[in-house]
């Protein structure tokens, strides 16, 4: 969609380079790989959501929760490489949605890989993946923070596609990833990551060390198919207990209670923000 995420073109131009329930914090010791304080409960949604470049008016949020149709909502809580201004996106939009039913997916858009294609304003190198994960990541939580989203929230990591082929590309971006993640944990919120399947996503899903790595995927897969299970590209005992979304539609002019807005269709069974 227009200006999603690093933009639409951004994205193309990338990829031809390559009901709710609370549980108890379950996946806490797969969330981290160090010892942690005490992890709130983790609260997960099962069911259909959306994204959209910019969260929409309160009015159209409205609206579209009294039809019914989708349940979550992902928002674009920060990063230099966010495609689109956040009017809306305030505390109390958030309180708002959270009190009317909604629930909200944190999306950061932080530094992008090296050898990405597209056009970005941040960043990181192999000499710099580390200490810009660091920084990306404590960034995300202060822009989370200030939106009301509380400890034990996700926070999903945007990874547009890069050239996962290339060897050099692929261990710095991996590199980011795991301290973006590992600084997360560090101060209890959940990680995830958006990236496509055929890219960013594949990468984590097929990194040979495990270490550090979003506890939470969510994979860009545009077949039309609503499910986090049936087409799952790899192996099936990974990101099982809610820890999977799968964005299965992009660019879709959808209307509901009078109220036009272009999003991107999701299956959701993974965590969702705590707001407080």
């Amino acid at each position: 969609m227009p200006k999603h995420r690093l933009s639409r073109k951004g994205r193309y131009i990338a990829l031809t380079t390559t009901g709710a329930v609370v549980v108890a914090g379950a996946l806490a010791a797969a969330q981290s790989s160090m010892a942690a304080p005490a992890w709130p409960a983790q609260k997960t949604y099962t069911g259909r959501a959306f994204d959209t470049c910019a969260a929409p008016s309160l009015a159209a949020m409205k609206a579209w929760r009294k039809d019914g149709h989708y349940g979550g909502v992902a928002v674009y809580v920060g990063g230099k490489n966010r495609g689109c201004a956040q009017p809306n996106l305030t505390k109390s939009w958030v309180k708002s949605v959270d009190t009317l039913g909604w629930r909200v997916i944190p999306l950061y858009v932080g530094a992008q890989p090296p050898c990405q294609k597209s056009r970005n304003k941040e960043r990181f190198t192999a000499a710099t993946a580390a200490s810009v994960g660091v920084s990306n990541a404590n960034d995300a939580i202060a822009k989370a923070s200030a939106l009301g989203l509380k400890a034990g929230s996700p926070i999903y990591l945007n990874m547009e596609s890069y050239d996962i082929t290339d060897k050099a590309c692929n261990e710095a971006t991996l590199a980011y990833v795991r301290s973006f993640t590992k600084t997360l944990r560090a101060k209890t919120y959940r990680a995830g990551l958006y990236g496509f399947s055929s890219s960013s996503a594949k990468a984590i899903a097929t990194a040979k060390d495990r270490r550090d790595l979003p506890g939470n995927l969510w994979y860009a897969l545009w077949n039309g198919q609503e499910t986090t299970t049936k087409d799952w590209p790899w192996d099936p005992k990974l990101y099982t207990g809610h820890s999977r979304g799968h964005q299965y539609k992009a660019n879709s002019k959808e209307t509901r209670g009078g109220h036009t807005i272009t999003i991107d269709r999701n299956a959701w069974d993974a965590p969702v923000a705590i707001i407080g």
